[in-house]
């Protein structure tokens, strides 16, 4: 009797439990339909607060090429428009000595908040679902509305600038960034883009062809998908400031074809600076070049390419023998060279696994907005920075192996990491110049100063000690574990930009024309430069700092030797 009455109870036992997980899979299952038909409606309406509001506000800049029309919006942030790219550094992950927030981050954690945020990006649904109210044109906007225009063919409607803002683009955002620039037209699309130029097709498309609302402006008209909501930019908004008109570029010999040349012309009498500018301006010329009385419009072309300037003096003549003479006054107008504007995605995914590394500091985003505009193509990153992806950089967004990249931006070092590589370009920069701008970066962001008191504190000489030694093993660890490196200096790109980055491409196995590398130098800047006053002297070493940080120096100097490269330039040891 007893062996029934066990049997039974634990046959009752084993029931129980399997109700139990029963009842919890019944219950879990309920709740994932809930939430996914929440989901499904709730494009609908506001967006409910979700987890990208924990992430980092994302600003708003200079850009080029196309925006991915599944960009993020969070009507809870209000980035202001920045007009340019600095030279931004993101978050370390390198586990080795240092701050704790450096020490904290894990790469198995790292990648999984990378695969969880693209897998919410995927599951995204593109530009938020209108009401049955559309979308007008921004009533208490400044400029005039001129029509909805297709922007479909192979050129581009409007050819100026471009910017763009995934957040909070507005109308007059737009409108402000082109009148900045001397632009007459401000064109939107697909409700987070903008485009400046100075001439409009003949034909415009139906009005209801443009429905995407914008992303700043509720109930305001920004375009849609290849097509633009156009604006005439009558004035500014107040507080806004233009641009400079021109700025001089120097004196320079006039090339032998002056016609070949100089595609546009404006001959009259008392021709002004401005008014050349002025003209070449609306003709959508870069430079402005006067020659007496003679005005020309024209692009850096190889035989006229800015590079030999001559003394001042010799264009300093009066109009009439200035004329006679083989000198003209060359002017850069507020108008961007759009030649080499253009990026896309490698359209087969590469052979070659290409590194762009740097220690942080050193110019590695410069040097991809070099990158990106000579060889066409987005560079991707290690890591992702919604900020250099609300700038342009499209290929933050891309996983970092996902080979559609023409290179990936990366800090890391150590074995296990650089061996993944087939090949990388090695940036290095005086780190002087390098640990002061990671640490104005680590205190008050990718554009500000860090604050006298930062200088003052423990924090620099910790900082100092500890990214130091940094510095040193990056490069050490590259020239050890890499498979086939090519070494730049930043120095070097800056002097003579030109040359190498022509060596650059040519490492990466793109041709370029000469053409494309005059546009890359005559947009080199790209706003790349801290505003604002500094706070400090720019070398606040003492010389305990210069003389650990000169032993590191004088090492990397000699791995450099050993491994068959030139060694440090010889500006990076103070004297």
């Amino acid at each position: 009797m007893a062996k029934p009455f066990f049997r039974l109870q634990k046959f009752l036992r084993r029931t129980q439990f399997l109700l139990f997980f029963l009842t919890a899979a019944y219950l879990m299952t309920g709740s994932l339909l809930l939430l996914q038909r929440a989901r499904v409606a709730l494009p609908q309406g506001p967006r409910a607060p979700g987890p990208l509001q924990t992430l980092p506000v994302a600003a708003v800049a200079l850009g080029v090429g196309l925006l991915d029309s599944r960009a993020l919006h969070d009507p809870r942030v209000s980035p202001e428009l920045l007009l340019g790219v600095d030279m931004l550094q993101s978050p370390l992950t390198r586990p080795r000595p240092g701050p704790r927030w450096l020490r904290s981050r894990n790469s198995e954690l790292r990648q999984l908040r990378r695969r969880w945020f693209h897998h919410f990006m995927s599951d995204s649904q593109g530009p938020p679902a209108l009401g049955p109210e559309a979308p007008r044109p921004a009533i208490h906007s400044r400029g005039t509305y001129v029509g909805c225009f297709s922007d479909h063919g192979h050129e581009r409607t409007l050819k100026g600038a471009v910017f763009y803002d995934l957040r909070k683009m507005t109308v007059s955002h737009c409108q402000d960034a082109c009148a900045e620039r001397s632009y007459v037209y401000a064109g939107l699309e697909a409700g987070a883009e903008c485009y400046c130029g100075n001439r409009l097709p003949a034909t415009s498309v139906g009005l209801e062809e443009c429905s995407h609302e914008c992303k700043g402006e509720k109930g305001s008209v920004c375009g849609a998908v290849d097509r633009l909501s156009v604006y005439r930019v009558d004035e500014l908004q107040p507080g806004s400031r233009k641009r400079q008109t021109a700025t001089y570029r120097g004196c320079f010999r006039l090339p032998e074809n002056i016609t070949h040349a100089f595609p546009s012309s404006l001959i009259q009498a008392n021709v002004t600076v401005e008014t050349c500018s002025g003209f070449c301006s609306q003709k959508e010329f870069p430079l402005a070049i006067l020659r007496g009385w003679e005005c020309y419009c024209a692009y850096p072309t190889p035989q006229f390419n800015l590079r030999d300037a001559m003394d001042s003096s010799l264009c300093g003549q009066d109009p009439e023998a200035q004329r006679l003479a083989e000198y003209c006054e060359v002017y850069q107008t507020p108008v961007q060279d759009t030649r080499c504007t253009d990026r896309r995605f490698l359209p087969n995914k590469s052979k070659v696994f290409v590194a762009l590394s740097s220690f942080p500091g050193a110019g590695n985003t410069w040097a991809r907005h070099l990158i990106e505009h000579a060889t066409g193509f987005y560079t991707g990153s290690y890591y992702f920075d919604g900020t250099l992806y609300n700038k342009g950089f499209k290929g933050e967004k891309d996983h970092w192996r996902s080979r559609r990249t023409i290179c990936v931006k990366t800090h890391e070092s150590g074995r296990r990491e650089i061996e993944m590589f087939d090949s990388a370009i090695l940036l290095i920069r005086n780190p002087y110049r390098s640990l002061v701008a990671e640490f104005n970066r680590k205190c008050a962001g990718h554009l500000g100063y860090a604050a006298d008191r930062n200088w003052k504190s423990k924090e620099w000489p910790d900082f100092v000690n500890s990214y130091a030694s940094w510095w040193s093993s990056h490069v050490l660890d590259w020239l050890k574990y890499g498979k086939r490196l090519l070494v730049v200096h930043y120095e070097e790109l800056r002097r003579s930009l030109v040359p190498t980055l022509r060596e650059m491409v040519a490492f990466l196995n793109v041709s370029v024309s000469e053409e494309r590398l005059l546009c890359v130098e005559n947009n080199k800047e790209g706003s790349f430069r801290r505003r604002g006053r500094r706070s400090h002297d720019p070398e606040p070493f003492t010389p305990e700092m210069k003389d650990l940080i000169n032993g590191y120096i004088r090492t990397v100097d000699k791995a450099l030797r050993d491994h068959n490269w030139t060694g440090l330039p010889r500006e990076y040891v103070p004297r």
